[in-house]
């Protein structure tokens, strides 16, 4: 095949191409300065996203004070003692790894969202981090990535006409292999990659892995050299790390840590990137999460550890860069782990858990009450989510990239609510939560139906049924209310199994869970 029909050709991200980046490459034919187009909100601001990959044991890393007693009887084998828990509030505390992040939280550039999940969850590893990525409902099959459209929504049209006048830099930046599906746009991934943090520090030192001295290599090599002439983000990039020459020491042996030192260092160097992806492996714990000897340490908490100290240093090193306002950063995991533990130490594939967002401009404290933790838990209780992960996203889209009424909705493909995450003066303010009970049930305990009692503020308003392994089995009601009120809803559970469950009220930003028993 001819060097310019294999390239015009070629449709898939083409590795190590620059010092370990990975672009898509173009024909000197392509039309990819026909046009420029500069970018449909002006921000300068940044998002980080840090996935922790495996699932995170979220009830060992935010500790559900409040509840502790039954939390203790769930993991006789693992559980943190009350008197080591870093308190948040009288509520809920961290794991006691997690210094730096307890010290953030007590600056207010913290916040703790609780039982962040989603409808109908999957367990499955490769599946549940496609949902994540993807923004999809659980039994829907969606190609592209959140960030992904919204960067479409923001620069269309890309790549032709990029990089211009406009916007010089990379769009999204991901320090890993590939770029991932979150960044995955409606024909194209939006994002390039650092393939790892050597390969970065080759790049700006002028280093480039050798190729070998084979056809394949001499075909490496020309491709090499077409994608540093059709791409220009090699230079930038280097121009934006040349201007830091100086940041905080970051912890040693800590990968996400020298993740987020390169993220740092071209934030203050200027590029315009928007969304930064990093990520950190091992949290798939189903044994010996714990020293046997000393729940306290072990492999969950040097894991914990490391994303404290990564995290808090890398706001440590923003600030004195003199870029912390630009930056809000967000953990993930594609899943939580089980309510009870198992007999090797360890946890097993869960579904709800809480996730951090961080940075000066957050709205610190905890969002949400502390999880419901039944007296007598079987292997297969799961926390029910009380924040859908949609909603979280939407919120970062809304309030701090300043995305458009009008355009929110396509992005995220339905409409979620807004939460009071990050300071949203530049964007809009979100509403409120209020501390009163806003849905309950009678009778409690029921046999076969029950009247569900709900106020809402007007506006979007849902309600679903969920049961102990964290499934939406019902929805109950999915309508816009023209005005504020009270109102009932039978629900008719006569199809249930006897047991728990959890109505769940969303309604616009505020969203409250309540216990239910069917009986005989």
């Amino acid at each position: 095949m001819e060097r310019r029909k294999f390239l015009r050709n070629a449709g898939v991200l083409l590795p190590s191409l620059v010092g370990g980046f990975s672009f898509r490459a173009f024909g000197a034919d392509s039309p990819m300065m026909q046009a420029l187009f500069a970018p449909t909100t002006e921000t300068d601001h940044v998002f980080v996203i840090i996935q922790l990959n495996g699932g995170n044991d979220g009830l060992n890393m935010v500790i559900p004070v409040e509840n502790f007693a039954n939390y203790a009887k769930a993991r006789p084998n693992i559980y943190i003692p009350e008197n080591k828990v870093l308190k948040l509030t009288d509520k809920s505390g961290l794991h006691p790894a997690m210094t730096g992040l307890d010290s953030m939280y007590k600056n207010g550039q913290l916040k703790v969202v609780q039982s962040v999940g989603y409808p109908q969850p999957s367990f499955s590893h490769f599946r549940a981090t496609d949902i994540w990525m993807s923004a999809s409902d659980s039994k829907e099959l969606v190609n592209t990535g959140w960030a992904g459209r919204y960067l479409n929504y923001e620069y269309p049209n890309f790549p032709y006409g990029y990089p211009n006048s406009s916007m010089t830099d990379p769009l999204a930046i991901q320090i890993g292999s590939s770029t991932s599906l979150t960044l995955q746009g409606p024909s194209v991934n939006m994002g390039m990659s650092i393939s790892n943090t050597s390969n970065f520090y080759n790049l700006i030192n002028g280093v480039q892995d050798p190729a070998p001295n084979t056809p394949a290599g001499k075909e490496l090599t020309y491709i090499r050299q077409i994608s540093e002439q059709t791409q220009q983000y090699a230079t930038v990039i280097k121009a934006a790390a040349t201007k830091t020459v100086q940041q905080v020491s970051y912890p040693v042996n800590n990968s996400l840590g020298d993740q987020l030192k390169i993220v740092a260092r071209l934030i203050a160097g200027g590029l315009k990137t928007r969304i930064y992806m990093v990520n950190y492996g091992g949290f798939d714990t189903h044994s010996e999460q714990v020293d046997a000897t000393d729940t306290t340490i072990g492999a969950h908490a040097r894991l914990l550890k490391n994303v404290s100290d990564a995290i808090k240093t890398f706001q440590d090193d923003l600030k004195f860069l003199k870029v912390e306002d630009r930056v809000v950063g967000m953990t993930f995991s594609e899943f939580g782990r089980r309510i009870k533990s198992n007999g090797s130490t360890g946890t097993d594939h869960g579904a709800a858990a809480p996730l951090f967002i961080f940075g000066k401009n957050v709205l610190g404290g905890v969002l949400g009450n502390t999880p419901i933790i039944p007296a007598n838990t079987t292997v297969n209780d799961n926390l029910p989510f009380q924040y859908d992960f949609r909603s979280v996203y939407a919120t970062v889209l809304a309030n701090w990239l300043c995305v458009k009424d009008e355009d929110l909705q396509q992005i995220m493909l339905k409409n979620y609510q807004i939460l009071p995450l990050v300071n949203a003066g530049v964007c809009r303010k979100a509403v409120n939560l209020s501390g009163e009970m806003l849905i309950s049930n009678y009778p409690n305990p029921f046999t076969s139906s029950t009247i569900i009692t709900f106020t809402t503020t007007g506006g979007h308003t849902l309600i679903q049924i969920i049961d102990t392994m964290g499934r939406v089995v019902k929805t109950l009601l999915d309508k816009e209310y023209p005005a504020a009120g009270t109102y009932t809803v039978t629900f008719d559970g006569s199809f249930l199994q006897t047991g728990v469950y959890y109505a769940r009220l969303q309604n616009l930003s505020v969203q409250q869970v309540r216990a239910m028993i069917k009986a005989r």
